[in-house]
């Protein structure tokens, strides 16, 4: 450990004192301007951090006007090349603490980083504290004791490649809580972030000309309540009962009370002139309420105008100003639907009703920005807590057009005054598509009464989508994009068609749910992605069934196999059924309402099997003729066992399954699980074997010994034409002698 830069506490009030301050990262800036506006030196900013000197009294006005910093902390000493327990506990120790924390008081210590040695940060905090408590003994003074809970003073650690950094904490708790927010919303705002985006677009500077503010998504009102507290001089940490420094020796009770009743008269001042107009919106009730019980705690509720009320509806009236919000992220591909329709109203409701205004918007996806409809003049890089983010600033002009290239003139001509969204070039051709589509597909559909159904799949490469109609709801499946493609002209052209699907399937935009088709190992497919449990029961002939868009890659129902179900249906009639790989057993549910004797459903999966029962009972089926066994098919087909008169197979291509006992290659294993299954098999049964293998290959072996049938184009539908080798479909029976 190379020696020490020590620092104490002044003899006078005006001596100029070591201190950083912290802050979230992207933030350095920010916060430099701002320490410098409250009459701090600034020496450096690093990461997360600024580093100066200020005088006590400084001191104070920083940790109680500061809107952007975490903790303002004192800085005691500096060390270089600190790598383990002993060099941490030396520098500790050789700090002359005893002039800085009083005999016997309580401690907490807030280490920070890590080296090769020292990995923990409970750890760190044991040395530097372990260096505090023997320098107390080693002057003779009473050691101070711990309390992590509720300490009358903070030392803050901070140890990064060797360099360590001790101090004392004047903040205490972080002086991003400012104690107005007890109420939240979901994924709500830190204070100081806001309050960052509100200097990014200017507010400070509105503000004392006037100007409006307005947030159409406001959830817990934080960026509205920043905002009034800004426009009306209000300290944000005025009501904080206690500060890190009341525990500190150095501090001086009369100065802070000069600081702060200097604060006090100045809110009291701009509170009783303020005139502006701030206003906040929520669709969510809870939210809104939360927002003015927030506004309440924080003394401006009477400044801010908080509706329940849509983003997307018309606006009150408002002098021009600022239009600032944090609209959702949508962190899971399957929300971007629902979010992308939001942009593009949001872009139509800021074309029609705030022209003139500024606008601010942080994102998580800058290419969901383009949805707008607006090129954004700047942006800015913020970190909300783990996630990237940028805030886009735009100016909302007159007659404003869409930034997005290649614009198909159909598209754009004459809607702009109608806020109506344009499309580009592509997109409009994706849409035309599913409207050839559409019309190709009516008269079958029609006559057929299928509801669930595939709309596209793939038409045009560009656009690698398969969009499935299931009744109300549309599931949309994205082809991952070969490492040959742009992955921003990937996502691009995703958002593109996403986009036009409300308008052209007349669907709100959360009755489409979205999700990414990789190529699957074993039953990836059938793996659970998410946790909603959301599902919905569509009809498939005299059939009602389950069918969750959400949490599953698929559906619960393969619509390719429809003809096959049908098939099923038309064929069980007085017969013993076995469906093997049975998934929801969706196949056996048709089966039985065919007139089937009675069904055995085998699947290995306990989550499918309770899904399966669902669609039995939602269909009123007697469950004790229909039965449900959890098994690993492979091991059940090699067993002795009943015969049935009608035998689907419907294995998956792959498996190396944990619960199986072998690996499933149904190229290289069918003709066995063929030979199996045909020995459950009546001598005139029938079974119906079938895969989605694309190049599938029948076993000669199974030509010669059974009579084979290939089904598998009159087993497509029309939604299924264009791909012909979806599956393959075999009726096999025994030869007759």
């Amino acid at each position: 450990m190379m020696p020490s830069s020590t620092e104490h506490s002044p003899d006078t009030a005006h001596e100029e004192l070591s201190f950083l301050a912290t802050c979230p990262r992207s933030m350095e800036t920010l916060l430099a301007d701002e320490l410098t506006g409250l009459g701090a030196r600034v020496a450096r900013t690093s990461v997360s951090s600024v580093h100066g000197s200020a005088s006590r009294e400084v001191l104070y006005r920083l940790c109680l006007w500061s809107r952007l910093a975490n903790r303002i902390i004192l800085v005691a000493g500096r060390f270089e090349d600190v790598e383990d327990a002993p060099a941490l506990v030396a520098a500790s120790n050789s700090i002359e603490w005893e002039t800085m924390i009083a005999p016997g008081a309580s401690l907490r210590v807030d280490f920070h980083g890590e080296s090769a040695q020292i990995r923990h940060t409970r750890f760190g905090a044991q040395c530097v504290k372990d260096g505090v408590v023997d320098r107390f003994q080693d002057h003779g003074l009473a050691r101070p004791t711990i309390d992590p809970g509720a300490a009358d003073l903070r030392l803050y650690a901070h140890l990064h490649r060797g360099r360590l950094v001790l101090g004392i904490d004047l903040s205490g708790d972080s002086l991003h809580l400012r104690g107005y927010r007890l109420e939240g919303a979901s994924a709500p705002l830190k204070e100081n972030l806001a309050a960052a985006l509100l200097v990014r677009a200017d507010w400070p500077a509105r503000a004392a000309k006037g100007e409006s503010l307005f947030d159409p998504m406001c959830g817990s009102g934080t960026l509205l309540i920043e905002a009034a507290l800004m426009a009306c001089d209000v300290a944000p940490n005025l009501a904080r009962e206690r500060f890190g420094f009341h525990g500190w020796v150095g501090h001086d009770e009369t100065q802070w009370q000069e600081v702060h009743g200097e604060a006090a008269h100045r809110a009291r001042v701009g509170l009783r002139e303020c005139r502006l107009s701030i206003c906040g919106r929520d669709h969510n009730l809870r939210a809104m309420e939360a927002a003015r019980a927030n506004a309440g705690r924080a003394g401006v509720k009477s400044l801010i105008q908080i509706e329940h009320a849509d983003a997307l509806s018309a606006p009150p009236a408002m002098a021009p100003g600022l239009v600032i919000t944090n609209p959702p992220y949508g962190e899971r591909l399957g929300e971007l639907p629902a979010l992308i329709s939001l942009y593009q109203g949001l872009g139509a409701l800021l074309r029609e009703h705030f022209v003139g205004w500024s606008v601010a918007l942080l994102t998580g996806d800058p290419k969901l920005g383009h949805r707008l409809g607006m090129k954004a003049h700047r942006q800015y890089a913020f970190k909300n807590g783990s996630l990237d983010t940028k805030l886009l600033l735009i100016d909302v002009h007159e007659r404003v057009r869409s930034e997005k290239p290649e614009q198909a003139p159909s598209a754009t001509k004459g809607n702009e005054e109608a806020g109506a969204v344009t499309h580009s070039a592509g997109a409009q051709m994706f849409a035309n598509r599913l409207r050839k589509n559409q019309k190709r597909l009516s008269k079958w559909l029609k006559r057929s009464g299928v509801e669930c159904y595939r709309l596209y799949d793939a038409d045009m490469p560009e656009y690698a989508l398969a969009i499935d109609i299931y009744g109300a709801w549309v599931h949309v499946q994205e082809y991952a994009a070969p490492r040959s493609i742009d992955a921003d002209q990937a996502e691009r052209r995703l958002l593109e068609a996403i986009g036009v699907l409300p308008e052209v399937l007349g669907v709100a935009a959360d009755y489409i749910f979205l999700k990414r088709r990789e190529r699957q190992s074993g039953r990836a497919q059938y793996e659970r992605r998410d946790s909603s449990g959301q599902r919905f029961q569509v009809n498939e002939g005299s059939a009602r069934l389950w069918v969750n868009l959400r949490d599953y890659l698929d559906t619960g129902l393969f619509l390719d196999h429809r003809p096959v179900r049908r098939w099923l249906f038309e064929n069980a009639a007085d017969k013993r059924v076995l469906n093997l790989f049975c998934y929801t057993a969706t196949a056996s549910v048709q089966a039985a309402l065919g007139g089937a004797r009675e069904s055995l459903s085998i699947d290995m999966s306990n989550t499918y099997l309770g899904w399966a029962e669902d669609n039995f009972r939602l269909n009123r089926l007697d469950m004790s003729r229909h039965r449900l066994m959890r098994e690993d098919c492979m091991a059940w087909l090699e067993r002795t066992g009943p015969q049935f008169d009608l035998i689907f197979m419907d294995p998956p291509t792959f498996s190396n399954s944990k619960k199986m006992d072998s690996v499933l290659d149904i190229q290289r294993d069918h003709a066995h699980m063929i030979e199996r299954a045909m020995a459950h098999l009546t001598p005139t049964g029938t079974l119906l074997f079938s895969n989605n293998l694309r190049r599938f290959q029948m076993d000669e072996s199974v030509n010669a010994r059974f009579e084979v049938k290939a089904l598998s184009k009159q087993m497509l539908d029309p939604d299924f034409e264009r791909r012909p080798d979806i599956h393959h479909v075999y009726q096999i029976r025994h030869r007759i002698a």
